[in-house]
């Protein structure tokens, strides 16, 4: 059996109150996970570790903003039949706390109305106003 590498952590973060905005317009990938869900539920996690108070948002927009659709809606768009894959992710964030938005401007884009959404999602202006708005009410921005 192989031995298990140790692994000591140099810089400790233990945080008390996270205020964290991801910007979201691209999917990039770890193996099949897109990075940006598991960034969120990373920090989901570290957050229930640390008890700590928080307000997480996630924003998907621009060539991202299909992951916000329902099966149907998700077939139409991406022109296949499997339904959204990642709907089950996007609904336990949510369950976690993630707020999760879509982006209007991507939105009107692709003709999407708030029927062709996963139940809870919200849709705000634009990416870059809402973006905007969270940053100057103090939250980190994290663009993925």
């Amino acid at each position: 059996m192989p031995l298990k590498k140790r692994l000591h952590i140099d810089i400790p973060v233990r945080l008390t109150d996270v205020k964290a905005v991801f910007s979201i317009s691209a999917l990039a990938f770890e193996g099949d996970l897109p990075a940006s869900i598991f960034h969120l539920q990373l920090i989901k996690g570290d957050i229930a570790d640390w008890k700590a108070a928080s307000e997480v948002v996630a924003v998907f927009h621009t060539n991202a903003g299909h992951v916000t659709l329902n099966d149907n809606s998700y077939n139409a768009d991406r022109n296949v039949a499997t339904g959204n894959p990642y709907k089950k992710l996007v609904a336990d964030l949510m369950k976690r706390g993630v707020k999760v938005e879509l982006c209007g401007a991507t939105a009107r884009a692709h003709k999407w109305g708030n029927v062709d959404l996963l139940p809870g999602i919200e849709v705000n202006t634009d990416a870059m106003a809402r973006t905007t708005q969270l940053v100057q009410e103090g939250f980190v921005k994290i663009t993925e």
